[in-house]
């Protein structure tokens, strides 16, 4: 199970990467693969507002339909478009190729809430 150390983690297993004033968001390795093979990603606007802890859209995998949760609050300015013809991405890359949106945060103390890599995989090994 991969766990890069660079990335701050949600309690929803959503990983954050803090690249210059904005963030790269995406689900973690250890949701991938308990969600199972991906075949729908939905995501919000360039523009839209999300909000901690509030659903910012779902990835559907062949087992159920999972809601994606914000892990800052913020404005998005970039989404994987992607994910629109190629979902499996987040099953094959979930740090990479699947990351999913590109957010300005409205408050950058926001990430300083968020887990370590070390933290998270206590989290998830407690599962």
């Amino acid at each position: 199970m991969s766990v890069p150390k660079e990335l701050y983690y949600s309690e929803e297993h959503e990983w954050v990467k803090v690249e210059g004033d904005k963030v790269r968001i995406g689900i973690t390795d250890h949701a991938q693969s308990e969600l199972g093979d991906i075949v729908f990603v939905e995501l919000p606007e360039v523009g839209d507002t999300i909000e901690t802890d509030e659903p910012f859209g779902s990835v559907e995998s062949v087992k159920t339909v999972s809601e994606l949760y914000a892990p800052i609050s913020g404005k998005v300015v970039g989404i994987n478009d992607e994910l629109d013809d190629s979902p499996e991405f987040v099953n094959e890359a979930p740090y990479d190729k699947a990351w999913m949106i590109i957010v300005e945060p409205s408050d950058q103390s926001e990430i300083e809430k968020l887990m370590t890599a070390d933290k998270y995989q206590e989290m998830i090994a407690e599962d």
